[in-house]
């Protein structure tokens, strides 16, 4: 088992939370994934998560309307920022992850921790892929600013289970759905075949990860007698800042089972 692991899961999910070199979390994070489904971690949550996430010292962190605004041509700039990027949300993915299994796992069955392990196993891997194709163009993960609005998704819906399966697997996630195909063209475009797999392979992964919200949610409504559809559009408005931008990529998150009665109605509001 890897040196920095504890023996329990809801503290090896802190120990990826409170790691801040990037790199290492990611790897943390694969090393806690082998170890839970290879039985070596209790089920059991001794220690709180912690209020935010340790970050690396780069990338600096600017809200989201301080960031520059990112050129949509073929430079060999433009898609490294494109890949450090994607590689920024990767990064919070897996916190966002590992924050879900510490945070709300002791309230929950196995399989819940389960699928947030993989999840947490699957948002690592994709930051390893985005680091190496970074290699290849010279760069490096913090090389550029970032925004710090993803990690208020989960600072909104610390207490709250339900709303952090709304706003993170079925707001957050699911627009990657929408907006990575493009990506992917681009960088096919683009004669960057390799960032382009790597993208597809992000795409795929996610259908998953939106899946599992979806179901966790309907699990979570039918057993307290709620209907999931409004349910969710509820949760959405009060926890949701900003809109659901359409187009959406309706085949993919109908592949989630999450049909667009869930989230059409709200793309005509202002939420928050």
């Amino acid at each position: 088992m890897h040196p920095d692991l504890p023996q329990t899961l809801g503290d090896a999910a802190v120990a990826v939370l409170t790691t801040a070199d990037a790199s290492a979390k990611a790897q943390l994070s694969r090393a806690a994934a082998v170890a839970w489904a290879s039985g070596a971690l209790s089920f059991t949550f001794p220690t709180p998560p912690p209020a935010r996430p340790a970050r690396p010292a780069r990338p600096e962190l600017l809200l989201p309307r301080d960031m520059p605004k990112r050129r949509q041509g073929g430079t060999s700039g433009n898609r490294a920022a494109l890949l450090h990027a994607v590689a920024h949300i990767e990064l919070n993915a897996i916190d966002l992850a590992w924050d879900m299994v510490a945070r709300f796992g002791a309230e929950m069955p196995r399989a819940f921790a389960d699928d947030w392990v993989q999840i947490g196993d699957d948002e690592a891997r994709h930051f390893l892929l985005l680091s190496d194709r970074l290699k290849a163009y010279d760069a490096a993960y913090g090389d550029l600013p970032a925004h710090d609005g993803l990690w208020q998704a989960a600072e909104v819906t610390a207490g709250d289970l339900m709303a952090r399966l709304a706003v993170v697997p079925l707001v957050l996630e699911a627009r990657g759905l929408d907006v990575t195909p493009d990506m992917i063209e681009r960088f096919e475009r683009f004669e960057d075949p390799e960032s382009a797999a790597t993208l597809r392979i992000i795409y795929e992964d996610e259908v998953g990860h939106v899946a599992a919200g979806r179901r966790w949610l309907g699990d979570l409504c039918e057993k307290q007698g709620l209907d999931p559809v409004t349910t969710y559009q509820d949760l959405v408005r009060r926890n949701f800042r900003g809109a659901l931008k359409p187009p959406f990529n309706v085949p993919a998150r109908d592949a989630a089972d999450f049909p667009q009665e869930f989230y059409e109605p709200l793309s005509r509001e202002r939420l928050g």
